[in-house]
């Protein structure tokens, strides 16, 4: 297998041509388009042949000594650059390879990656059975966005790991746009992407400054270079500190943490299956894995990892409020996973990164389990998302309401269940670690009852008393068909079972953090192992949180169950405060009028009155003055530059223009104006160039 591997993430590409090329000549061809089954059949499968080959990849990797999982296979020499100076006074050539790298902790991501993609593609069968239009499209993204994200997974090097970082965010973009009429899902589509370009922004610079440093983007002989130049923690603003820094901005981007987690709820706007893919187990979780599998440079940089514990606990504690508050079903579940990966974020930052990691398997599957069970309510009220026209659909929903019961119990760290043993580790992480704090472990408690709160609000909002559908919505609900549903009883199985891999110390060895020891062992050296303490302290912290998640719960009884006047009479006293976290604390508003709508602003503030007289002097003495004596030589430089133009500029354009007329005849006919065709022509470019490669043996 260890040869092998490189070919997980092809199985998806192949899927995405195969759907995307057949379907578009189809159209293009006959005007119809292409078989249901067979679309179904090529997306599901593909999916299904990565699942099983990570499986038996994983298996092989067990079978060999922790200390030789880390298997590396580059498929060619992708980029041979110049010869640059590092800061060290030495030259490195600037060379990428297009490989791939499995160890303990990418094996896990692609067994969850496939594994929960592979449910939930089964699931958008029957989500998407009603889709005529553009079904073989919406198949051909979500194969394309698993190549990526298993790409970025899989990566050897930051750049090729930043390929596929673009790669998940394009397609994130398609995705959530997928119902192109429809404005708010456009404009979701492209709040997303803008907001992500910024996180990757500072990606870019890091990966400068990498290159500068240690003159390799390579993971193995950076993190090297890490031990080397910097034996000891760095302190604050170090060189790499910044690199680290600048790392975590990206990952906050793509991750939705603290000030870029804006994007994140519009993207509901896309179909359910999409909204499943993106934050359960793939795009979200990219940043967490991203500073995880830097967990070399994070470990010596002790002041950012401080930084990363703090935005992690404060946005979950941010979206946690705000959860609380939402009356969409998608919605809550949205900030739900925002403030999840600000407890992932807090474990890193703390130096417990397998701790992480653990949260992120767990999440994957209660977190998959609830978008797709919102979704099946969804399909049978017919697109009906607000939880106050619901109710009383436990009996109409059977299965829905147990499979996403489970998982309900799960997020709200149930004991027994895999949601408790992550929350609890994390818990545990963040009070006894060295680099964990007292207020960590508060405000993560503290948030710990408020998922339970508002998960549990959900639940009996959605499923129990009174029905509040209207009768034309009550007349045809209808449990979803077994194609969507039994997708759901999978995941509530792992929901139920995943847990038991990361047992906290007093119950047994934690067989999870033991296996991903190898994938951290350059990186740590000590730093994130817990403080020596009683398993009785343990013991008595994981009854505090269980005992806040058990008050959370009876709080959503007594409100939303069995007294909803207190919860009305508490938002009538508390009006003020109610609007400002149910507006999401006008976080959005104050980006606009700071961002986007900046300019109207400051010049409605420079318009007033006495700074219009300011303005209006310092525009004709200064700028007038300087624009009109600038126009002689402005018009002296014209006259020799449109010599310059007729004689000799002109003849080169006509001779480019006519070549260019000529060659756009022949290329007229491909040219549609469809960005589908173009990104496959984009694909199967890329798909000859590695051909090429490989055939030549470069």
């Amino acid at each position: 297998m260890r040869n092998y591997f490189w070919l997980i993430p092809l199985f998806p590409l192949l899927g995405f041509m195969l759907n995307g090329g057949f379907g578009l000549w189809k159209v293009a061809r006959t005007g119809t388009r292409p078989a249901k089954p067979f679309v179904y059949c090529v997306a599901c499968g593909s999916i299904l042949l990565s699942l099983l080959l990570s499986l038996t990849c994983f298996i092989a990797l067990l079978q060999v000594d922790p200390h030789d999982r880390v298997w590396e296979f580059e498929l060619f020499s992708w980029i041979h650059g110049p010869a640059l100076q590092t800061v060290t006074g030495d030259l490195a050539n600037f060379q990428v390879s297009w490989g791939f790298q499995l160890d303990p902790l990418s094996a896990v991501m692609i067994l969850v990656v496939t594994g929960v993609g592979f449910l939930i593609h089964v699931y958008s069968i029957g989500y998407m059975a009603e889709e005529e239009e553009g079904f073989y499209r919406f198949f051909a993204y979500m194969n394309l966005f698993m190549f990526m994200m298993l790409t970025l997974v899989l990566a050897n090097n930051y750049l090729l790991m930043f390929v596929g970082w673009e790669g998940v965010g394009l397609c994130s973009y398609l995705l959530i746009g997928y119902y192109i009429e429809k404005k708010s899902a456009g404009d979701a589509a492209k709040k997303a992407f803008v907001v992500n370009r910024i996180g990757d922004f500072a990606f870019i610079i890091g990966m400068l400054m990498i290159f500068t440093y240690f003159g390799s983007l390579d993971f193995t002989e950076v993190f090297h270079g890490v031990e080397e130049m910097f034996p000891t923690p760095e302190t604050l603003w170090g060189p790499l500190c910044w690199i680290a820094l600048l790392l975590f901005i990206g990952a906050t981007g793509k991750s939705a943490q603290i000030p870029l987690f804006v994007w994140l709820p519009d993207a509901m706007e896309g179909p359910t299956p999409v909204s499943a893919l993106i934050h359960a187990a793939t795009m979200v979780t990219a940043g967490v894995y991203m500073v995880a599998r830097s967990s070399a440079i994070y470990s010596r940089a002790p002041d950012v990892l401080f930084i990363v514990a703090v935005v992690g606990i404060c946005t979950a504690l941010l979206a946690a409020s705000i959860a609380m508050f939402q009356n969409d079903i998608k919605r809550v579940l949205a900030y739900s996973t925002v403030s999840q990966l600000g407890y992932m974020f807090a474990a890193l930052g703390v130096g417990a990164a397998a701790a992480g990691i653990f949260h992120l398997m767990t999440h994957a599957f209660f977190k998959a389990l609830l978008f797709l069970g919102s979704g099946s309510v969804i399909a049978a009220l017919h697109h009906e998302q607000d939880m106050r026209k619901m109710g009383g659909l436990r009996k109409h929903l059977p299965r829905t309401w147990w499979t996403m019961g489970i998982a309900t119990l799960a997020i709200a760290g149930v004991p027994g269940l895999a949601g408790f043993f992550s929350k609890d580790e994390i818990l545990w992480r963040s009070f006894s670690n060295p680099e964990g704090h007292l207020v960590f472990w508060l405000v993560g408690v503290l948030v710990a009852g408020m998922t339970a709160f508002y998960m549990m609000r959900m639940m009996f909002l959605t499923f129990h008393g009174e029905e509040r559908l209207s009768p034309e919505v009550a007349s045809h609900v209808h449990e979803s068909p077994n194609v969507m549903t039994v997708p759901l009883v999978i995941l509530a199985v792992g929901s139920v079972f995943v847990g038991y891999l990361g047992l906290p110390a007093w119950l047994g060895p934690n067989v999870f953090e033991h296996f991903l020891e190898p994938a951290f062992e350059t990186s740590y050296h000590g730093a994130g192992e817990s403080v020596h303490a009683a398993h009785s302290t343990e013991i008595l912290l994981t009854l505090v949180s269980v005992a806040l998640a058990g008050l959370g719960i009876y709080l959503a009884y007594q409100f939303f169950l069995k007294n909803k006047e207190k919860a009305a009479r508490l938002r009538e006293r508390f009006s003020g405060l109610h609007s400002i976290i149910y507006n999401k604390y006008y976080v959005d508003e104050a980006y606009d009028v700071l961002f986007v709508s900046g300019g109207t602003g400051w010049g409605r503030f420079f318009g007033a009155k006495n700074w219009g007289r300011f303005l209006s002097a310092f525009d004709n003495n200064v700028v007038d003055g300087a624009v009109n004596n600038s126009a002689a030589m402005t018009k002296f430089v014209a006259w020799g530059s449109g010599l310059v133009d007729i004689h000799f500029v002109d003849r080169i354009v006509n001779l480019v223009g006519e070549t260019f007329e000529f060659f756009s005849t022949v290329l007229r006919k491909i040219q549609t104006g469809l960005v589908q065709r173009y990104a496959l022509f984009f694909v199967i470019g890329i798909i000859l160039v590695i051909s090429f490669y490989l055939y030549m043996g470069v």
